[in-house]
């Protein structure tokens, strides 16, 4: 009997001290958590351009360890987010993102986030027709006013979570504008090197409805807002007889879109007699996404050049 009792004694010391270990351990994890989150709050932003956003009003403060979600050249209307993707998004301190349904398959996992388009006015929005009835045009940065807004508001996001940064953000900011209305004028003045007649811009989706508005070219495309709608015969048609009877010389990729529906689109114009340049092979125009690091247009300086650019040189 003694021995019995000794033995569940002997037991229940035993279950004790490895309960305090293991509560000395986890109290040890949970420290080296704390001090390996220690030091800048991480900031998750989905797309290349919320990217660029930030990394022109960080420079010179370096506030934020910065994750971009949705990598360059991936198509964010139709991206699916991994598990890694929703543990960043989950661990994150700050998540910004675009909105007006962009990240159309990520809408659920964002809403905590900040939309830099929540502030918008409805009336500047455009609104477009898809398969599901109205939409609103998400493609808001082609038009600078509006791209403008939008870095306003991560601007606020910045200084609201890290307002020691605040004077270098608002300084980076007033240069970052007048940088804006130095593209403008260029694109401005490259697009009066087309002839009116042949300012007709036809893309694989309507991503350029906003660059139209502000800037009077006329934009064409067989597909709708969204890359994840269906194109019909009926579409591809229509846009080959706009073709044809304006003589148009060239239609062009998007490099975030499936370039087989243009070379159908080229067929179809040949087949009616008509003869229209693809442009491609390097000279994509930049929709969706910039391009990767290193690459022409891979700030959004440089890719709404490199679209004027491309655009103008083949339509003039």
């Amino acid at each position: 009997m003694k021995k019995s009792i000794y033995l569940l004694f002997v037991a229940v010391v035993t279950l004790c001290l490895a309960a305090c270990g293991n509560g000395n351990s986890d109290s040890e994890s949970q420290s080296d958590k704390k001090e390996s989150n220690e030091g800048k709050p991480s900031l998750v932003v989905t797309t290349t351009f919320l990217k660029d956003m930030v990394s022109v009003l960080e420079e010179g403060v370096d506030g934020f360890d910065t994750h971009l979600i949705i990598p360059a050249g991936e198509d964010p209307h139709v991206y699916e987010p991994k598990a890694s993707d929703l543990d960043s998004l989950k661990n994150a301190d700050v998540v910004l993102y675009h909105g007006l349904d962009f990240e159309g398959r990520m809408a659920d996992v964002l809403s905590s986030g900040v939309s830099v388009t929540e502030k918008f006015n409805e009336s500047n929005l455009e609104e477009m027709e898809e398969d599901e009835g109205i939409v609103v045009d998400p493609h808001f940065w082609f038009d600078l006013d509006l791209y403008q807004q939008a870095m306003e508001r991560v601007k606020e996001t910045l200084i609201e979570n890290n307002p020691d940064g605040k004077e270098q953000y608002e300084a980076n900011f007033d240069a970052y504008v007048e940088e804006l209305k130095e593209l403008d004028s260029y694109i401005k003045s490259r697009i009066d090197e087309i002839p009116e007649k042949s300012r007709v811009l036809v893309t694989p989706h309507d991503a350029f409805n906003y660059f139209s508005r502000a800037y009077g070219m006329e934009v064409f495309a067989p597909q709708g807002v969204s890359t994840d709608s269906e194109v019909s015969n009926n579409q591809i048609q229509q846009t080959a007889d706009k073709i044809v009877e304006n003589n148009i010389k060239a239609i062009f990729i998007e490099t975030t879109t499936n370039p087989d529906r243009m070379k159908r689109l080229q067929e179809v114009v040949k087949a009616q007699g008509g003869e229209v340049e693809l442009v491609s092979d390097g000279n994509e125009l930049l929709s969706d996404s910039l391009a990767p690091v290193g690459e022409s247009g891979d700030t959004f300086l440089t890719m709404y050049r490199h679209n004027i650019d491309v655009i103008v040189d083949h339509l003039k």
